[in-house]
């Protein structure tokens, strides 16, 4: 097996994230997105002396579970991946996938509670960034995903069916609007440019609308002609605000210089299992609003009847967690390190009349070492790349008798369960709750306690 070549592979079981497994040779191969059954065409993108990456290029035969898709550009546009597979087996392959980590690392003994699936199967997201660009350099102006297997291209998903139809027509009507306009979109490599995201929000129970452009500051534009568009659109929802956020960063990430309220506030009202939660443009909140009141439920499940307890939430973001447990909970600490997300958690907690919540703005490897307060337990909901390890270091020397562990990142979770494992913790349950339909993405809850010495 050469590096470049293109070789036929049969896949015989997947891995997390969504990857497929073949043998060769006697070599371990990946190919991404490939289906357990399948046999593949693909090019071999590194090798090295115990495994090999290979890069989908053609499916030569397909497995007999696949079904229609209901998005036209599925295939092409880099969001979903398998919504050509029905969504139970999207959910047994998820399992499958999370079980091989545990048990690649060893860790065994605890009760295995499966995998719950989202209430919704479409049109469940409650936030969506799309991006401006083309398909082709110089193309026409498309709004929507990046597209698959191209670097630069973006493809329009005025179809998108993992959200609802306010998102389709505010997408439309921004794209035929700036189409007819002219304006340039903002191009990466030269750093030119104007138009570069349009992010929506929708509070998934309340229907509460947030609409906010984002350009760079290249060209003044007045936007007074699109705001009139989009105010008199005909919404299931309803509209609470239009922002103009300016962003010169070279990163090509949403985020905002300037923000400017066009129309009514800067933000929406959702709710959640009783509570309200105020939801600013740069807040982190759990893109499922149905499927968080169900990851939130198992959290409170795990924390049991005991309302003794102080809770640390530590990566808490709007103090979604920590407010929810509140009630049975004697005190609340969340330690988050965007000050905007504390500062709409600490809002939050004022309009849900808790009076046991504190949530404090920093780096949650030092500030949890400025904390005297004793925990009986830790929540911990880390980013991606899991818990920072001073901060896991400070958790371990807390001793707190429990700690519910929730991840939206497998690989990093049986890491550092594996680390509290060693210092002295059992995992005691552990359930998977998937939250992005058709996508490779799952979150999981893991119950811990301290063993008695």
């Amino acid at each position: 097996m050469k590096k470049g070549k293109e070789y036929e592979f049969n896949i015989q079981t997947t891995e997390f994230p969504s990857t497929g497994i073949a043998e060769y040779e006697g070599l371990k191969v990946y190919v991404k997105g490939a289906l357990p059954g399948q046999k593949v065409l693909a090019r071999v993108s590194k090798k090295r002396k115990n495994y090999a990456e290979g890069r989908l290029l053609k499916v030569i035969e397909d497995v007999d579970y696949k079904r229609e898709t209901k998005c036209s550009v599925f295939g092409e546009c880099g969001g979903c991946a398998h919504q050509d597979v029905p969504y139970e087996k999207q959910l047994e392959l998820k399992k499958e996938q999370v079980l091989k980590l545990f048990e690649k690392a060893d860790l065994e003994g605890f009760e295995f509670l499966g995998i719950e699936g989202s209430p919704e199967e479409f049109e469940y997201r409650n936030k969506m960034e799309f991006t401006f660009g083309d398909m082709e350099k110089g193309g026409e102006l498309t709004l929507g995903m990046h597209a698959k297997g191209k670097s630069f291209g973006i493809i329009t998903v005025d179809c998108c069916q993992i959200v609802d139809e306010d998102y389709r027509v505010i997408l439309s009507t921004v794209l035929d609007y700036f189409r007819e306009k002219k304006l340039p979109h903002y191009r990466i490599m030269s750093h030119e440019g104007y138009l570069r995201n349009l992010v929506i929000r929708k509070a998934s129970n309340t229907g509460e609308i947030l609409i906010n452009i984002v350009t760079t500051s290249q060209i003044e534009f007045d936007f007074s002609e699109i705001l009139e568009k989009l105010k008199s659109l005909n919404y299931r929802g309803v509209l609470v605000g239009i922002l103009h956020t300016t962003n010169d960063s070279l990163a090509d990430m949403v985020q905002g210089d300037k923000v400017e309220v066009l129309y009514g506030r800067d933000y929406i009202i959702e709710n959640l299992l009783g509570l309200k939660f105020k939801i600013s443009p740069f807040s982190f909140f759990q893109t499922n609003s149905k499927g968080a009141e169900r990851l939130y439920s198992i959290v409170r499940d795990f924390i049991g009847e005991s309302k003794s307890k102080t809770v640390f939430d530590l990566y808490c973001g709007t103090g979604t967690i920590g407010q929810i447990v509140a009630p049975e909970a004697k005190k609340v600490i969340g330690i988050e390190l965007i000050e905007e997300a504390v500062k709409s958690a600490n809002e939050n907690a004022k309009l849900n009349g808790l009076d046991n919540c504190t949530f404090i703005a920093g780096d949650v490897a030092k500030i949890i070492g400025t904390i005297n307060e004793k925990p009986d337990l830790i929540i911990l909901d880390p980013p991606r790349p899991g818990v920072h390890p001073i901060a896991l270091d400070y958790v371990i020397k807390f001793n707190a008798p429990d700690i519910i562990y929730v991840s939206c990142n497998p690989k990093t979770l049986v890491t550092d369960l594996k680390v509290l494992v060693e210092h002295g913790y059992k995992i005691e349950k552990v359930k998977v709750k998937d939250m992005f339909p058709h996508t490779p993405h799952v979150e999981c809850v893991a119950l811990m306690s301290r063993v008695e010495k």
